[in-house]
């Protein structure tokens, strides 16, 4: 694969974007608030051994002390090989002492009065793979079922293990190439290295390794990829990147540029507004067709229309065309989103069965470019196309939006006539059950309007069925769904 890698760094957010001839094809997004230290790796210090909790105080550099329990250290590594075999938990005492330097990593972020939960059976992940220092074996995820699979992974992944390295192959692993696996494995080596070089040079209670941030994740992922161009807009975020790759990752050294434009880094290939439109449901096709794109807790659909392609020649060609150009755009845009799960995709009806073969064959394709894994079904007795993509993070409007506080996710408002309905009989309600002067409504500028204006006679006839006047007062900040009938 070719491409190009924007890194746009701010103190609060980092942003990726994959670019590929010239077009928008990824984008990852991480804000520093919610990045937390699971998965970071300590020289600590114990500084309190509690026997009744069966637990210990680590200081680890932290605000509060964290907590390691007896169950949470690998008894292999601390005590010889006979006195560890009872199956049961040894005493904390035997494990560790007070004043005693000691490898950790962090499995939970410290949470209010609590300080991180700590564990000695240290693993470092990468995009395929997880090392197991001092595990000398390969396992394999129990997710890829497939035994041949299974069997295959493990053949790849075994002569890269020994007495201080072993893998667990993850099941984004599956289909994966041998050449993928031997990047990560010989990354995970090196960075296993560089953990224990700093462990050695260090004397205080300090971390010697932290979990890759979205930059340095990214290009680890990317290891073994032909990447022409990796421009960053943060000096600083370049240097520590330059650093990164010499050590782990030398082939995309060169690959690295400082940006320092004026120009922000995402206007570069209409970035900014790819991802704009990326959280739009509809996406027009250059033919004048058009997709529908509504993702729901359970799947993602997506609706195929003609629009104002009216084709050449007949109708059967115009349908067949808009389809295999949806096709492409489909593909981006599962990638572009980052939309996993089950994927529902309505075609135009086509009469042909070469037409739908080739169609498929087209979205086939489309998708292997893509680097997670996919799988698609033919059509179904409806003329569906069911697809599956594995999720691998959150897709694109999850991390970039929220439920809308005014239609709570429904995707559409009560009509104006509806609520000034609503507002009549609640009035009729309030009045029957309480015994008041007047009314007085409050209620959204459109909706005081349709009160005043369309609605008059009915709250005129109201006025004189209940026998007391109704005064309507228009509060801006109200949604239009929003109201208050209030009694005076």
């Amino acid at each position: 694969m070719s491409g190009e890698l924007l890194i746009n760094v701010t103190p609060s957010e980092t942003r990726v974007a994959l670019i590929e001839n010239g077009v928008l094809q990824e984008v990852h997004v991480e804000r520093e608030a919610k990045r937390g230290i699971v998965g970071n790796i300590y020289l600590g210090k114990i500084i309190r051994v509690l026997p009744g909790m069966q637990a210990a105080f680590v200081d680890i550099n932290l605000d509060k002390a964290a907590f390691l329990h007896a169950s949470d250290i690998n008894s292999k590594l601390m005590l010889n090989q006979e006195e560890s075999s009872s199956e049961q938990t040894p005493d904390i005492r035997t494990l560790v002492r007070e004043g005693q330097h000691i490898v950790v990593q962090v499995v939970k972020d410290p949470l209010g009065t609590k300080g991180a939960r700590l564990t000695t059976d240290i693993t470092v992940a990468a995009r395929y793979l997880v090392l197991m220092p001092n595990a000398a074996r390969a396992g394999i995820s129990q997710r890829i079922e497939d035994q041949t699979e299974r069997a295959r992974l493990k053949d790849i992944v075994t002569p890269y293990c020994d007495d201080n390295h072993g893998f667990i192959v993850r099941t984004a692993a599956e289909g994966a190439k041998e050449q993928e696996l031997k990047h990560d494995a010989e990354f995970l080596r090196r960075v296993w290295r560089k953990v224990m070089e700093r462990k050695e040079r260090k004397h205080t209670s300090s971390a010697i390794y932290k979990d890759l941030s979205l930059a340095f994740r990214v290009l680890r992922d990317f290891v073994g990829t032909d990447l022409e161009r990796i421009r960053i807009d943060s000096k600083l975020t370049y240097e520590q990147t330059v650093e990164f790759t010499t050590e782990f990752a030398p082939n995309l050294t060169d690959a690295l540029e400082y940006y320092p434009g004026e120009r922000p880094i995402f206007d570069l290939f209409d970035v900014e507004d790819e991802i704009q439109r990326a959280l739009h449901r509809r996406i027009d096709l250059k033919s004048g067709g058009y997709l529908i794109i509504d993702q729901t807790e359970a799947m993602t659909t997506v609706d195929i229309n003609t629009g104002a392609f009216v084709g050449h020649r007949n109708l059967e060609e115009t349908i067949f065309n808009t389809n295999i150009e949806a096709t492409q755009v489909i593909a981006r845009q599962l990638r572009l989103r980052n939309l996993g799960g089950i994927i529902i995709i309505d075609f135009i009806d086509m009469h042909s069965k070469d037409h739908q073969r080739r169609v498929l064959h087209s979205i086939e394709q489309a998708m292997a470019k893509d680097n997670v894994k996919f799988s698609i079904s033919g059509f179904s007795a409806l003329g569906l196309v069911e697809m599956t993509r594995k999720r691998t993070r959150e897709s694109l409007e999850h991390i970039l939006c929220g439920e809308c506080p005014v239609c709570s996710g429904r995707g559409n408002l009560k009509t104006v006539e509806t609520i000034c309905f609503a507002i009549l009989r609640e009035i009729v309600r309030v009045n029957r059950a309480h015994d008041a002067d007047k009314f007085i409504v409050y209620a959204s500028t459109l909706v005081s309007e349709a009160l005043i204006n369309d609605e008059y006679h009915n709250l005129a006839e109201l006025e004189v069925f209940i026998g007391k006047h109704i005064k309507v007062q228009t509060e801006p900040m109200y949604n239009q769904e929003q109201f208050d009938v209030v009694m005076v």
